[in-house]
C-alpha cells in the first residue's frame, strides 16, 4: 500500500489545514498534555487520549514510526488559570485524609486503566513532572538568565511583555479588556497574562510537595513542566502538541512562551497545535470537575456500558467539534456497535481458521514496524476490485482524521451483501486498524455488561424469556406482555428474531 493521499491536519497555531511534513520524514514525535492526577478523568478529559490515539493509529497508517510521550501532573497546580486558588493535589490529600504521594499513585493508575479499557495504546514514555523538578528548575534558571522573569512575594513570574508573539496560539487580545479577565492573579503582576514560574510555599505553613531552589522553597508552576518535558525526550523542536481546547488559550500560550525564551527563537517548540473540541452536556455546558457536573468511564460500566461503545460515541464525531453526550445517543452506539460484532462474528464464522487472521487478531498495534507489517499483510490478500475501500480509508483519515467517514464506509462494507467473507474481513480489520474498536475480538455478548443497580440475574431473566416463549407458544398473549412489562422494570429490554429472543441491559438514562 502507498501512501495516496497527504496528510491534511489543523493547527491551531495558525488556524489553518495544511499539508503535515514530519521533521524526519520517518520518524513522528508527539508530546500530549497528561492529566493532573487529583481525581479520577471524567469522559470529556477522556476525548482528548481518543483523538490523540486515532492520531497515532493514523501516523502509523501513513508509515511513521511514533515517539509518544504523555505527562502526568503529580505534584499540585492551582485550581485556576489565574495562578490563584487552593493547590488540586494538596486540597485532595486533605479532603481524603491520604498523602499527596498515595493521590497521585492512585488516580494515576485509574487514569491509565481507564486508557487500557478505551483501547488506546500506552505512549512511548509517561513523564511523570516529580520526577523532572531539577530539570524544571534548571530551565527557570535558564529564563531568568534570558531576563523574562520577576520575582514577586509568592513567586517567580513569567514576563510575557518580553515575548513578541505571546498570545498567538490563542488570537488573545492583549490590549482588550479580556486580557484582565483571562488572567489576574495577585497584586504586583506587570502584566494580567504574566504567570507563575516557580510559587514560593507560604511562610506560615509548610506545603505537602516543596523543594529548595535558589529563589526559596516552593513548587513548579503549571506551565513549566510541559515545556521541560516535552523538550527533554523530543527535543527543542518537534512535530505534534496535542490537547483539549480549554489549553488552547492559556496553558500552551504559556508554554510556548517559555519554550521561545528558553531556546531563544520565535518557534514555538512544535510544528503542530491540536487541540480537541468539549464533550458537553445537552445544557450545551463542558464537563468539569470543580462544577462536580462529570461522569467517569466507570459511571458507563456501572451504567452497563462497555468503555468501547464510548469510544465508537467518539469517533462519530470529528475531534474538532462539539459533541453533546447524551444517554440516548450512547444507546445508539451500543446498538450500532453490536450490529458491527454480530456481523463480525458471521465473516469469523464463514471464514474459518486462516493465519493472517490469527496474526491480526492476536496483534497489539503499537506504532511502527509491526503496524506497518499487518495493514501490508492485509492489503496484500485483498481483490484489485476491493482496493477502492482501503483507498477510502486513507481519503477519509488524511481529511484531518475524519472517523466519520471512516464510519459510514466501515458499515457500506459491512453490509456488502454479496462481497466475500474473506475480502470483507479483511477490510474490517484494516479499518479496525485506524479506529480500535477491537472488531476481531470482541465478542457481541461482550457488551452486555451487568448495571450495578441490576437487581435480576441472568438466570432469572432466561428463565422469565422461557416462561414467555411457552405462553407465546399457547397464544396467552396477555402472560406474554406481562412477562415482557416485568422485564422491563428489571431494565432488560427483549427482542424477538428468526433464532429466538435476545436481549440487553437498558441504558439507564437512555
Amino acid at each position: 500500500m502507498t501512501k495516496t493521499h497527504p496528510l491534511m491536519l489543523f493547527n491551531s497555531y495558525g488556524r489553518e489545514l495544511s499539508e503535515f511534513v514530519p521533521i524526519d520524514p520517518e520518524h513522528v514525535r508527539v508530546y500530549s498534555c497528561g492529566p493532573t492526577v487529583y481525581n479520577y478523568a471524567h469522559i470529556g478529559n477522556l476525548r482528548a487520549y481518543v483523538f490523540v490515539d486515532t492520531l497515532r493509529r493514523t501516523l502509523a497508517w501513513k508509515g511513521y514510526d511514533v515517539t509518544h510521550v504523555i505527562n502526568i501532573t503529580d505534584v499540585g497546580h492551582l485550581t485556576s488559570d489565574a495562578d490563584e486558588g487552593d493547590d488540586k493535589m494538596e486540597k485532595a490529600a486533605e479532603q481524603q485524609k491520604r498523602t499527596v504521594w498515595d493521590i497521585a499513585a492512585h488516580y494515576t493508575e485509574a487514569f491509565q486503566r481507564d486508557l487500557g479499557r478505551l483501547n488506546i495504546m500506552s505512549p512511548s514514555i509517561w513523564s511523570k513532572a516529580t520526577d523532572h523538578i531539577q530539570e524544571m528548575i534548571a530551565f527557570a534558571q535558564k529564563l531568568e538568565d534570558q531576563g523574562v522573569t520577576y520575582t514577586l512575594e509568592d513567586g517567580v513570574y513569567f514576563d510575557t511583555s518580553k515575548v513578541a508573539s505571546y498570545g498567538k496560539l490563542g488570537l488573545l487580545d492583549l490590549e482588550g479588556q479580556e486580557a484582565g479577565k483571562r488572567v489576574s492573579g495577585p497584586d504586583g503582576k506587570r502584566n494580567p497574562s504574566d504567570f507563575a514560574v516557580w510559587r514560593f510555599s507560604p511562610t506560615d505553613k509548610q506545603r505537602l510537595m516543596e523543594w529548595h531552589t535558589p529563589w526559596g522553597i516552593g513548587a513548579p508552576g503549571w506551565h513549566l513542566e510541559c515545556s521541560v518535558m516535552s523538550t527533554k525526550y523530543l527535543g527543542k523542536m518537534f512535530d505534534i502538541h496535542t490537547g483539549g481546547i480549554d489549553h488552547r488559550q492559556v496553558h500552551h500560550c504559556n508554554e510556548i512562551a517559555q519554550n521561545q525564551a528558553h531556546a531563544c527563537t520565535d518557534h514555538p517548540g512544535a510544528n503542530w497545535w491540536m487541540h480537541n473540541e468539549f464533550l458537553v452536556l445537552r445544557d450545551s455546558e463542558k464537563m468539569s470537575k470543580s462544577k462536580g457536573n462529570f461522569l467517569t468511564l466507570q459511571t458507563l460500566v456501572d451504567r452497563g456500558i462497555h468503555p468501547l461503545v464510548y469510544r465508537l460515541f467518539l469517533l462519530t464525531a470529528s475531534y474538532r467539534s462539539n459533541l453533546e453526550f447524551t444517554w440516548e445517543a450512547l444507546d445508539g452506539s451500543r446498538a450500532n456497535l453490536r450490529r458491527m460484532l454480530l456481523r463480525v462474528q458471521r465473516l469469523r464464522d464463514e471464514v474459518g481458521p486462516a493465519d493472517w487472521l490469527r496474526i491480526a487478531s492476536e496483534a497489539k498495534y503499537q506504532s511502527g514496524g509491526p503496524f506497518t507489517y499487518i495493514r501490508n499483510a492485509l492489503c496484500a490478500g485483498l481483490d484489485r476490485a476491493l482496493t477502492g475501500y482501503v483507498n477510502a480509508l486513507d481519503q477519509a483519515i488524511s481529511n484531518d482524521l475524519h472517523t466519520p467517514q471512516v464510519l459510514v464506509k466501515l458499515g457500506e462494507i459491512l453490509d456488502h451483501k454479496k462481497m466475500p467473507a474473506e475480502q470483507a474481513l479483511r477490510l474490517v480489520a484494516l479499518y479496525d486498524l485506524v479506529l480500535g474498536l477491537n472488531l476481531l475480538v470482541t465478542d457481541p455478548a461482550d457488551l452486555a455488561l451487568r448495571p450495578a443497580s441490576a437487581t435480576i440475574s441472568d438466570e432469572e431473566i432466561n428463565a422469565l424469556i422461557a416462561q414467555r416463549t411457552e405462553a407465546r407458544k399457547a397464544k396467552d398473549f396477555a402472560a406474554s406482555d406481562r412477562l415482557r412489562d416485568q422485564l422491563a422494570e428489571a431494565g432488560v429490554a427483549i427482542k424477538d428474531g428468526p433464532t429466538g429472543t435476545e436481549w440487553e441491559w437498558v441504558v439507564a438514562g437512555a
